[in-house]
């Protein structure tokens, strides 16, 4: 069994593919009102978690959110895809302002069973969709990206096994001055 050691407060990003398994994860692993989800904010501004022509405001709420919370010290997690450095860089340097760290953690998931999950979803994606997200996921953990990102942690799962065993060890930490 994994077990990571979470500061608490901390900003948790989670990456991977549509169907990876991050938000079950998420609400496994965190309290509800911990995660932050551009799917929630979808279906709560269109009625439509798979409603992209809502994702810029949806994105600019959960940015914002991000920013309140770490700014009250809270523990933040995102559940977005986060697959790509223009989308991870923003919640990086949000939390470095807060003086919080940052861990990823990355599903890390075979494309044939995330493809499967994703068949099983009640909100399938397009498997264009799902192959761009399986690729950036390969090149970020392949090429180290999240390090050179500022991750603090980087904590990768490749199976729905390994995330199913995974547990948190939160540790307190003292809010500088």
């Amino acid at each position: 069994m994994a077990r990571i050691v979470l500061p608490d407060p901390s900003l948790v990003v989670l990456v991977g593919a549509a169907g990876a398994g991050k938000s079950t994860l998420a609400a496994r692993l965190f309290a509800a009102d911990e995660i932050v989800s551009s799917d929630a904010l979808r279906a709560l501004i269109s009625g439509d978690e798979g409603d992209q022509r809502v994702s810029g405001v949806a994105f600019r709420i959960l940015h914002r959110t991000v920013g309140r919370r770490l700014a009250r010290w809270q523990l933040t997690v995102v559940d977005a895809t986060n697959t790509e450095p223009t989308v991870r860089r923003p919640l990086v340097a949000r939390a470095r302002a807060a003086g919080i760290p940052v861990t990823a953690i990355v599903l890390d998931i075979d494309p044939a069973t995330v493809r499967g999950q994703n068949k099983g979803r009640s909100r399938v994606v397009d498997d264009h969709v799902i192959e761009r997200h399986l690729n950036a996921v390969r090149r970020t953990v392949d090429a180290d990206v999240l390090a050179r990102e500022g991750f603090d942690q980087i904590v990768v799962v490749r199976t729905p096994d390994d995330a199913l065993a995974l547990t948190l060890d939160r540790r307190p930490t003292l809010r500088p001055g």
